[in-house]
């Protein structure tokens, strides 16, 4: 019995202290370590210590002296019955201490607690103390909130000592027997009043007339019986200072139930709280409830239902129809909730974690729906974490609620076909849709005066341009869906707020933030970016976002540390803020133009340059140099195309250009320096021969014909010959048998028309230009060599005679 009891007392008074312990990290877990003493080793740092359920008797001076920054002390489940005076000397920031379930005998004599002035919550229940009397030292625990105590007998004076004590809760856990003085709880200055029964105990007249009458909450844990007395008390309108009833942990049946109710409704008490309760005997038929009533709230949580037969239809009347603005029903197996039968006075439902359906408010009649029309009161619903499924059926359930204006639909599984328009009531300002099986096309299904909507952990992939517009929308939570951009805000021009968390946003289109000119909060973070070219707008957003001198000065939330990078491989779980992605490398213009301007610079630079240094002719002269090497090569002259063959070149030039034939091109072609054989008229014209006959020779036992180009050239008739009948050879020889060398510009006007051959070969081949430059005849003379070189026969040079 006393555990069942002490689960309660713990769960009331000891659960945040619990959760302190859990999150410290000087924490240290000793229970249940079959120790007999404190041990002597704990560190110094130990904040959080628990030395329950094991066997120690005795508290001794200087068990905690090296432990001085310890807060909370749990000894519950021992075996002690002695403490010494100046045990806690050494712990002055001592402040919850639980000592529950021990053999502790007298109230009067806790000497130990003089040094625990710092102490805020203190746990004695469930020792062996006879009588509640409480001794001198407790009021020196000035800072005490939270008191819990256990006797036989409570008895006026039993707390004169914690008179001014300002306690926030006082518990008492009564036990079976337990004998109260009225009036004893009049020396008690505390806010709230907790009460532990165990399972049969009748709760004593006067002590609940002493709770309602001295306390503003009162609770009363662990029930099942008395509860008429507890309705004759609540009657007792005169006698009533409480405001907030509390019923925890307790079995009833129906009439019990609604009887106190009924009480409760017509009395002082403006709030009223039961939870954990089990019900029985539920009934057939409606139950009568009060019609008017002072009370603001009703509230269940956790109802459990041990009937089999029933009416739930007459349940439910009951709790619709209380004259009370708030009524909620949580964590409770209902299926359906019925519609007031009058006009009603809530203002507020809370149906959160039920199992409601969509008929919820509506009647079957025939073969039609009769919708709820008494609910007109109602300001806020909440139907979060149900069974719902319909965005437009329950739009029909709840259109003729004109005053609502925060609807709470959360964590259901509502959809929405776009087949049939929803019809809201008209005031809804605020909406809570998270948590669903939405897509898109919920845009179509909103009410039109929304402000507030959220939308979160749904499945909407994309913000329709063509949507109902929202002129009022202030704030949309679009966090944990499935965008993969940023909406543009045409439905919603007002939208001051805007939130995208953790989406399917790659690369943000910050250009369609132009269609929301009053946003000025944006959350993009924990979205997977890809830190390329098509980010880079986006992380000047968030750059100048920072420094406050963004886009109309959109505020971007958890900049920077939310907004990493997911690719490249690179600059994965980087943030956004240290990469940094280069103009040049993004812009196509800018790229070309870095590129192409020094381009074109160099090219009009090494153009100048060459035109500078006569690069044309030197590269002419190359490229005759390659191509002549290349002919040599390549080319295969059959042998007997060689035969007589005696010379490398014979060289045509006019009489006036011998000086520089003589001079510059045969030593340069001849000898050591060449080492070509060349045949011109001076040397080797055989006398006695015609000129014509010679000309021939000379043409058919050279391997080259080699033509010096001049005015003088073109003006000799037998230059004309020798060109005409080196034209010919070029049949049997190659069209590389004709080599022309200018020795000074000659136009074409200047050409006679009878050296017609010569026009054609200028035009369709490469011909050697004299330089006048110096520093250009080493390269002149090599191609020209180039051109020349052959193998000859191996025959001795002779005369050109028969």
């Amino acid at each position: 019995m006393r555990t069942v009891t002490a689960t309660l007392w713990a769960v009331a008074m000891f659960l945040g202290l619990g959760q302190q312990s859990t999150s410290s990290t000087n924490t240290i877990d000793l229970s249940s370590k079959n120790l007999s003493s404190v041990p002597s080793d704990l560190p110094a740092t130990v904040e959080f210590l628990d030395l329950s359920r094991n066997h120690i008797r005795q508290l001794r001076n200087g068990d905690f002296k090296d432990t001085p920054n310890l807060r909370i002390l749990k000894l519950a489940w021992n075996a002690l019955e002695e403490i010494d005076p100046e045990t806690f000397h050494d712990t002055p920031l001592l402040e919850d201490l639980d000592m529950s379930h021990n053999s502790l005998q007298n109230l009067l004599d806790q000497q130990y607690l003089n040094h625990t002035k710092n102490l805020q919550a203190l746990n004695l229940t469930y020792n062996m103390f006879l009588t509640m009397t409480l001794g001198s030292e407790f009021s020196s625990l000035v800072k005490l909130k939270r008191l819990a105590l256990g006797a036989n007998n409570i008895s006026m004076g039993d707390f004169k000592n914690i008179s001014e004590v300002k306690l926030r809760t006082l518990t008492l856990c009564l036990e079976d027997d337990v004998t109260y003085e009225k009036g004893s709880l009049r020396d008690v200055n505390a806010k709230m009043l907790q009460m532990a029964l165990t399972k049969k105990q009748m709760m004593d007249h006067g002590l609940i007339s002493d709770a309602l009458l001295l306390f503003d909450e009162v609770e009363l844990m662990g029930m099942t019986g008395g509860y008429d007395n507890l309705a004759k008390q609540l009657s007792a309108t005169e006698e009533i200072h409480t405001s907030h009833l509390y019923l925890t942990h307790i079995s009833m049946q129906w009439d019990e139930l609604t009887h106190c109710v009924n009480m409760t409704l017509l009395s002082p008490i403006t709030d009223l709280s039961i939870s954990d309760v089990a019900l029985y005997r539920l009934p057939y038929e409606d139950t009568d409830v009060s019609k008017t009533s002072d009370m603001r709230s009703f509230t269940v949580r956790r109802a459990v239902v041990k009937s089999f037969f029933f009416s739930q239809e007459c349940v439910y009347n009951f709790f619709i129809n209380m004259p009370v603005k708030n009524v909620g029903i949580m964590e409770t197996f209902i299926i359906h909730m019925t519609c007031p039968k009058f006009q009603s006075p809530i203002s507020q439902l809370n149906f959160s974690s039920c199992a409601l359906s969509d008929t919820i408010f509506s009647k079957t009649e025939g073969n039609g729906t009769l919708e709820c029309e008494n609910l007109v009161n109602l300001t806020n619903l909440i139907l979060k974490d149900n069974n719902l499924k319909s965005m437009q059926v329950l739009s029909k359930r709840l259109q003729h609620m004109s005053s609502l204006q925060h609807l709470d639909l959360s964590l259901n599984s509502l959809t929405y076909d776009s087949l049939v328009e929803c019809v809201w009531p008209p005031n809804i300002t605020h909406m809570n849709l998270s948590s669903n099986g939405l897509t898109e096309s919920v845009f179509k299904c909103l009410p039109n005066g929304i402000k507030i909507l959220d939308l979160q952990n749904n499945q909407v992939s994309v913000v329709p341009e063509s949507i109902l517009k929202l002129d009022h929308l202030l704030a949309l939570d679009l966090s944990a869906n499935r965008l993969r951009d940023l909406p543009v805000c045409n439905g919603f021009p007002t939208l001051y707020l805007l939130l995208l968390k953790a989406n399917s946003l790659h690369a943000p289109t910050v250009s369609n933030l132009k269609s929301c000119p009053q946003l000025k909060i944006l959350d993009v973070s924990l979205n997977p970016f890809t830190c390329t070219c098509a980010l880079r707008s986006f992380l000047s957003l968030g750059i100048n976002s920072e420094q406050k001198n963004g886009q109309r000065g959109i505020e971007l939330v958890s900049w920077p540390w939310a907004y990493n990078c997911s690719y490249p491989e690179a600059f994965r779980n980087s943030t956004l803020k240290d990469i940094w992605i280069p103009e040049i490398s993004c812009n196509v213009g800018l790229l070309a133009a870095t590129i192409l301007g020094p381009a074109v610079i160099v090219i009009i630079a090494v153009v100048t340059l060459c035109h500078r240094l006569d690069g044309p002719w030197y590269m002419g002269m190359i490229w005759q140099w390659t191509r002549a090497k290349h002919r040599a090569r390549t080319q295969q002259v059959r042998p007997e195309d060689l035969v007589g063959v005696e010379f490398h070149a014979f060289v045509s030039y006019s009489q006036h250009d011998a000086e520089w034939v003589q001079n510059s091109l045969l030593p340069n072609l001849e000898g050591p320096a060449g080492g070509l054989r060349i045949c011109h008229h001076e040397k080797n014209f055989v006398p006695g021969k015609t000129i014509i006959e010679n000309i021939i020779r000379c043409v058919e036992k050279s391997r080259h014909s080699v033509f010096v180009l001049s005015a003088h050239f073109v003006k000799s008739e037998w230059c004309h010959y020798e060109l005409y009948f080196a034209s010919h050879n070029r049949v049997s020889r190659g069209s590389d048998s004709v080599v022309l060398v200018l020795l000074e510009p000659l136009p074409q006007y200047l050409i006679p028309s009878k050296y017609y051959q010569l026009k054609a070969m200028m035009d369709r081949h490469t011909y050697l230009e004299w330089p006048q430059d110096r520093a250009k005849h080493r390269l002149f003379w090599a191609n020209l060599r180039a051109a020349l070189q052959a193998d000859l026969p191996n025959a001795a040079v002779r005369g050109l005679e028969e």
